[in-house]
């Protein structure tokens, strides 16, 4: 008789012993599984949102002038007489080793203009890239769809007078109000914003931008690497990484990927010990019939094989049958634990192979003490039993 045929036939004689094994190591595996697509899947989200909501590269000019500030960034000086960053040259980011990590461009003109009896700041962007990056933004109106629309920040609007509908005079050219900014808490609260071909012909700034926002996707972050690329694109403009949004976004993916990964392993660690209990409990019920095999000639090997084997069939079950639950888990759990209608479930054979590689090595590693201690009994003792 064959070794694996003896151990197909103690599976089928221990069905309730073995199944208990066999659903023990599948939730162990399955909420293994289920933990790290989700972890995968969330962070994928995650850092999909974080890159959407703001940018974390600056291109400013090489000038060191008048100060000016734009949301609490310095933007180092901003004169007539220095040297702008001309729009076209916007095109070579695009171009860097690293432009698959370019989530969003967006370029900004800035000057001061009047309105009425008031001083304002006129920031002309290009809309799409701008609520793009700034998602966060809540517009009572519309967000402006030609050259003379406008979108003015919340304290502008009450500074003004003006609300959604309304005509405002620049340079003795009629903008309509577009939309009105909800309050942000920052300087674009105060600011005017205006598409930025209009706002460089009103600005007299045509063909040229003040700044221009990055916003890198942070997977891998390379954002170091691609501040030098940018800065060798650019040699007339100074490149700068915003290190406290990088670094919050590292942290945050971080954490939450250590958390699941701890889980994940008080989980194999409980795993291990229902194989670990279940095989042992298995091994001493077949004192006598262990004794019977070295009494005929077994050696102490084939022992060994006859009960990893056993480990072995039942951990390849039970990794087919975790694999399979824990993702129609991750499935299940995705929609009530993020945020949204766009974020995928990620499918990955690397999954699916650790899983069983994962339950065959539990299966294993745990049943190599029961395996030794059924090896070493003695068949006279064992036999004394009958």
């Amino acid at each position: 008789m064959k070794l694996h045929t003896i151990s197909i036939n103690n599976l089928k004689r221990r069905k309730a012993k073995m199944a208990f094994l066999t659903v023990g190591l599948t939730v162990g595996i399955a909420t293994i599984v289920t933990l790290v697509t989700l972890t995968r899947s969330m962070s994928n989200d995650i850092e999909r949102k974080m890159d959407e909501f703001g940018a974390n590269i600056l291109v400013t000019p090489q000038s060191n002038g008048l100060s000016m500030n734009y949301g609490g960034i310095s933007l180092g000086g901003v004169t007539f007489d220095q040297r702008e960053i001309r729009e076209e040259d916007l095109a070579k980011i695009k171009t860097i080793t690293n432009h698959k990590n370019i989530s969003a461009i967006a370029p900004k003109v800035l000057g001061g203009i009047k309105i009425g009896a008031h001083d304002v700041l006129l920031v002309g962007v290009n809309f799409d890239s701008e609520l793009k990056m700034k998602q966060w933004w809540k517009i009572f109106g519309e967000a402006p769809k030609t050259d003379n629309e406008l979108l003015i920040g919340s304290d502008t609007s009450k500074v003004l007078n003006v609300s959604t509908g309304d005509t405002v005079q620049i340079k003795g050219e009629s903008f309509k109000v577009a939309g009105v900014l909800d309050q942000t808490g920052s300087q674009d609260d105060s600011l005017v914003f205006a598409s930025l071909r209009k706002a460089q012909k009103v600005l007299n700034k045509e063909g040229v931008i003040t700044l221009a926002e990055v916003a890198a996707l942070c997977s891998g972050c390379p954002i170091g690497d691609m501040v030098t690329q940018i800065a060798e694109k650019l040699p007339d403009a100074k490149v700068s990484a915003i290190q406290q949004v990088v670094e919050g976004r590292l942290k945050a993916l971080d954490q939450f990927k250590r958390f699941s990964y701890a889980m994940a392993g008080v989980v194999v660690f409980i795993g291990s010990l229902i194989v670990f209990v279940t095989m042992m409990g298995s091994v001493n019920e077949r004192t006598v019939e262990i004794g019977v095999f070295r009494a005929i000639g077994f050696r102490k090997s084939h022992i060994m094989r006859i009960i990893l084997l056993e480990a072995a069939l039942v951990s390849l079950l039970a990794g087919l049958l975790g694999y399979a639950v824990g993702m129609g888990g991750a499935k299940l759990a995705l929609p009530f634990m993020a945020e949204g209608k766009n974020v995928h479930l990620i499918w990955d054979t690397t999954v699916a192979f650790g899983s069983i590689g994962l339950a065959l090595t539990l299966g294993i590693l745990a049943s190599i003490y029961p395996a030794l201690h059924a090896s070493k009994m003695d068949p006279t003792e064992a036999l004394r039993a009958l």
